[in-house]
């Protein structure tokens, strides 16, 4: 069957890749930022006024980042059949609400170009501060962003428990996400973690049959167990 015409492929493929371009995009945008290439110890403000370019292309690659896990953690619900469906389909919903809002946020850094190439450097960072300080981009869409963030990690512990494979997934999708703004060593690292996670789950996705993912059959124990529809008969086929 054409994968064009095959619905449920059509969406683990589309799900699969976005779970493995999505920390790709990260941290290219991190590393492309050339505040996050100062590090910890410089004086960033005024940098975004003189590398407007640089900003420009890094929010883009954020901005995109984000958006991309929206269909893979669409699929890592997807994946939630028979074990902790409504925990998992809650965690799903707070990631997904979650994430959108730090996509949004990466407007924030095309402000601060204008503001810091046409005012005084100091004032034009301090008024954007001052900006995204007001209680509506804080509890509108900071805290929801890092809750999303929270969401995702507990979807990958859903999924694991459901699965009974990948536990170590979400811990480090969240280590890579946190880790690889500090440049240089944490954007390696957490670069390589986060794709690693985000990764392996997109992997078992594309190599996945449809059966499996539409719930028709599950892994246990490394043996394909095919699942009847409808109500348990208490019997089930295996194949080995």
């Amino acid at each position: 069957m054409s994968l064009l015409s095959d619905p449920h492929g059509i969406r683990r493929t589309v799900a699969g890749l976005c779970l493995i371009a999505a920390p790709v995009l990260y941290t290219a945008g991190l590393l492309v930022d050339p505040a996050i290439r100062q590090g910890t110890d410089g004086d960033t403000i005024g940098t975004y006024g003189l590398h407007p370019e640089q900003v420009s292309i890094s929010a883009a690659l954020l901005h995109w980042s984000w958006v991309l896990l929206i269909p893979g953690i669409i699929g890592m619900i997807q994946l939630i059949h028979h074990r902790g469906v409504v925990l998992g389909h809650l965690a799903g919903g707070l990631a997904l609400l979650g994430v959108v809002n730090f996509s949004a946020l990466m407007l924030g850094d095309f402000f601060y170009v204008q503001l810091e190439s046409t005012m005084r450097p100091v004032e034009g960072a301090a008024l954007g501060d001052e900006a995204l300080a007001d209680p509506g981009a804080v509890f509108g869409f900071q805290i929801p962003g890092f809750a999303g963030l929270f969401g995702l990690f507990l979807l990958g512990l859903v999924l694991a428990y459901a699965r009974r494979e990948l536990w170590w997934a979400p811990f480090a999708m969240l280590l890579g996400i946190f880790g690889a703004p500090v440049y240089p060593i944490g954007t390696v690292v957490g670069g390589l973690l986060y794709l690693a996670g985000a990764g392996a789950i997109g992997l078992r996705m594309l190599r996945m049959g449809n059966a499996e993912w539409i719930g028709e059959a599950r892994t246990v124990a490394g043996r394909v167990q095919h699942v009847p529809d409808g109500p348990e008969s208490g019997k089930r086929a295996a194949t080995r």
